[in-house]
């Protein structure tokens, strides 16, 4: 679980986030979403400590963030796992040494240890007969698999995705939405997804953060997203094509 409370962030004195409170909750797909600018790349640099904000707090299962010691900091950090919006493979590195990667940099297992974990997870993923493959030898779908292999492998307790199925058909998209899902309650991780797809929205929106201008605009489900008068959040949905018949399909449940 991770808590949020009163999350101020300003640059050069101009306010991006506006005193944001919320709880992401474990074992469930949390997403944030909102137009370009509204602040949820920010919030999501917040909570991987890359931004400081200026005022406000983060808990990591109750314990806060800025009253960590940097030993506890280091602890956090091989606790959290990331999925980037382009993948960020090593073009130079085959399928199972991506995964290995981050365990070779932050583990003391053996060889053999590591690439019966690595080789696991890449199975989990429908990848196996591809682990020697270069990223450039797969496909974007694939890459994206590879990419949430290498953030799980050292099973961590928080999982960050940004944009995941950015660049992806529809249907690689709803196969990666549903694979993070999948893996969230399986290893009952705390999973936050920076979004702007209303596809993720309506397949995996266990819990929506909903950002407008730096505010919490809004917050709820995908089960109650499309029943809401929320002008904010109404805009935003609204463009997209689906918005009508998901609409109507959700207000006569």
């Amino acid at each position: 679980m991770i808590r949020i409370e009163k999350i101020h962030k300003q640059f050069d004195g101009t306010a991006v986030l506006k005193g944001i409170s919320t709880e992401f909750k474990k074992g469930k797909t949390n997403l944030v979403i909102g137009q370009s600018g509204s602040g949820k790349t920010v919030l999501l640099k917040v909570l991987l400590g890359l931004f400081r904000p200026n005022s406000g707090e983060i808990y990591f299962d109750n314990s806060s963030f800025s009253s960590m010691s940097e030993d506890e900091h280091r602890v956090l950090r091989r606790e959290i796992g990331m999925v980037f919006q382009g993948s960020a493979l090593f073009d130079s590195m085959s399928v199972v040494e991506n995964v290995l990667f981050p365990m070779r940099m932050l583990t003391k297992f053996s060889e053999a240890e590591m690439i019966d974990q690595a080789e696991a997870v890449i199975e989990r993923v429908n990848l196996i007969d591809a682990r020697h493959k270069l990223p450039t030898e797969i496909s974007g779908g694939m890459q994206k698999r590879v990419a949430i292999a290498r953030a799980v492998v050292m099973r961590p307790k928080y999982l960050f995705c940004d944009e995941p199925n950015s660049g992806l058909d529809p249907k690689t998209a709803i196969v990666i939405d549903n694979l993070i899902q999948e893996l969230t309650k399986e290893y009952d991780i705390t999973t936050v997804i920076n979004s702007h797809d209303m596809n993720s929205v309506m397949e995996i929106g266990e819990t929506i953060l909903f950002l407008k201008d730096g505010n919490k605009a809004w917050e709820g489900s995908n089960k109650n997203i499309f029943k809401t008068d929320n002008e904010a959040v109404t805009d935003f949905i609204y463009s997209s094509n689906l918005f009508k018949k998901v609409r109507k399909l959700y207000l006569n449940d």
